[in-house]
């Protein structure tokens, strides 16, 4: 599969605070390009990049990330994000035994995982990306990015690259049409001998285009109507 995920995109009004956050929590050192900043993955945890963009709404994000137990147990990884200017949501009280629910600076809602869960285990310190969707959205990005099913249950899906590492998971909820679809988006890249080939695959898997951005990203919606972007892997 020549086609590869590059990043989970998150627009907001200070993307830079955002990825000073991030960057901070995930140990990744950013990297400015044409379409906002990147904290670069690795062959088996997803990338993720800031860009500018609309506020935070009052509906709950359509993605959220999903951090998961690696060198840091859940309560050190929620002081590191405390530290890092996040906040705990609720009561600010984490059960033995559950997931913490906290925000970044942005107000971008985001969990960190109990230390026992065997769903993410292994998966590394950014086990999931959750997302609004129903098992067609599972199925079409299973397809586009040759990653196998993990989790096929009603409308739930997820799927996992063959090296393992962060899943990408749909809720089996409908996307909701009051929310914005463009504030967080997948970023594929590819060599750009491959994107015409590419465009062409994703289109006949049900994708369409809906423009072009002024660094020469191709802008394209799943068949449940939510953005994504396809760009080369050297930047324009």
């Amino acid at each position: 599969m020549v086609l590869t995920l590059e990043s989970v995109m998150l627009r907001g009004t200070q993307p830079a605070r955002a990825a000073a956050f991030w960057s901070a929590l995930l140990e990744r050192e950013p990297q400015e390009d044409a379409d906002g900043i990147l904290l670069p993955g690795s062959p088996t945890q997803i990338g993720v990049r800031f860009a500018p963009g609309a506020a935070h709404s009052p509906l709950k994000n359509r993605v959220h990330l999903h951090l998961s137990r690696a060198e840091r147990t859940q309560r050190q990884t929620i002081e590191a994000a405390q530290q890092a200017g996040g906040r705990l949501l609720g009561s600010g009280n984490v059960p033995a035994g559950s997931y913490a629910v906290m925000e970044d600076p942005a107000g971008d809602e985001f969990c960190v995982i109990e230390d026992n869960n065997s769903y993410l285990a292994g998966c590394g310190p950014l086990g999931e990306a959750t997302c609004e969707g129903t098992r067609a959205s599972g199925l079409f990005w299973s397809a586009a990015l040759g990653w196998p099913l993990v989790w096929d249950e009603g409308e739930e899906t997820a799927i996992q690259s063959l090296a393992g590492g962060t899943k990408l998971a749909w809720s089996g909820d409908r996307v909701d049409p009051a929310r914005d679809p463009s504030r967080q988006a997948f970023v594929l890249v590819c060599e750009p001998d491959d994107l015409a080939t590419e465009l062409e695959r994703l289109t006949s898997l049900g994708a369409r285009v809906t423009g072009t951005s002024a660094a020469g990203t191709t802008i394209l919606e799943d068949p449940e109507g939510v953005e994504f972007l396809l760009r080369s892997m050297i930047s324009t």
